[in-house]
């Protein structure tokens, strides 16, 4: 379905100026040009065109590199980089292997001191099972790049509700394949000059294995150690313990559309409502949410751009 919304929409893309372009020649050549209702009906028509483009074709092309800064009280040590890459959907429209791979190149130009990937690196809802061979493939291309990311502290990672819904071990292994650990409800201590930290990551709501708990991630984690936590979905934060620094969320796609005055017009989940996209101090702690690179249900953005980010996190 996706994949039709974009092919129509290429099709919209270069029918409406050849048509326009056709019947204007053919006016003018018999010697009579549009009447004031007619050009009023073609700047309309050629301004849902124009927008058609930006949200179907352009935007969802893009990449912007955010960069943000995160005082916490729950920090202690150096400052640390992270790199963030959530919801790459590689599969789906806009997305695949080469474009993937130019972003972890993007990334790895930003020298992140650790990276972390925030789940759904699958589109669609079907298991792989009722995938093509070509799609199965596709996927395992695009959990293997991610072994190119280069960061001195590692690739964490959470699994997202898409991946699930495909074959969550099999996205697992494709990524632990790759180099990159995977996390669920689970911890681990990273040693560093600048002050060791803990990492932790919260399962998904869709895992097969668990639900999100920060109880259960934070176990073992001494008090006086500043922990990250990982969350492919924003509404376990409502749970977040003081204790933790930061909770780095995706899902959201920060709504891919974000109109004038209106606002974004889909909210997934009541935790991508009331954070849908950016950074949030709330209850004392801080959440970053990802607004993602790929697209769901249809391959638009409008008004939110696909992202990267790189958050420096720093105590006082």
């Amino acid at each position: 379905m996706t994949d039709i919304a974009v092919w129509l929409a290429w099709f919209g893309a270069i029918a409406w100026p050849a048509l326009l372009g056709i019947g204007l020649w053919r006016g003018l050549k018999a010697g009579r040009g549009p009447s004031w209702m007619l050009w009023s009906a073609i700047a309309f028509i050629t301004l849902v065109w124009a927008l058609g483009i930006r949200a179907f074709l352009w935007e969802p092309a893009t990449l912007e590199v955010r960069r943000v800064e995160v005082t916490s009280r729950g920090w202690s040590g150096l400052p640390v980089r992270i790199g963030v890459i959530s919801d790459t959907h590689t599969d789906g429209p806009h997305v695949g292997i080469a474009r993937l791979e130019s972003i972890i190149a993007r990334m790895n130009a930003e020298r992140p001191d650790i990276v972390v990937l925030l789940g759904d690196f699958v589109a669609g809802h079907e298991g792989a099972s009722d995938r093509s061979a070509d799609e199965r493939r596709e996927i395992g291309e695009g959990l293997a790049a991610f072994g190119k990311l280069q960061a001195p502290l590692g690739v964490w990672s959470v699994l997202g509700n898409h991946d699930w819904w495909y074959d969550g071990a099999a996205v697992e292994s494709g990524l632990v394949s790759s180099g990159v650990q995977v996390m669920e409800n689970s911890r681990a201590r990273i040693p560093r000059e600048g002050g060791a930290f803990w990492i932790g990551g919260l399962a998904d709501y869709e895992s097969r294995r668990a639900q999100p708990s920060y109880t259960s991630t934070l176990s073992g984690v001494p008090d006086n150690e500043p922990v990250i936590v990982l969350s492919h979905w924003p509404d376990p934060f409502a749970a977040a313990p003081a204790r933790v620094a930061l909770t780095l969320a995706g899902h959201s796609h920060c709504g891919q559309v974000n109109l004038p005055i209106v606002g974004r017009l889909v909210h997934v989940s009541p935790g991508s409502e009331r954070w849908p996209c950016g950074l949030y101090e709330d209850r004392g702690g801080w959440l970053y949410v990802s607004g993602g690179l790929g697209t769901s249900i249809l391959p638009v953005r409008f008004g939110q751009p696909p992202e990267i980010a790189v958050l420096t996190l720093r105590g006082f």
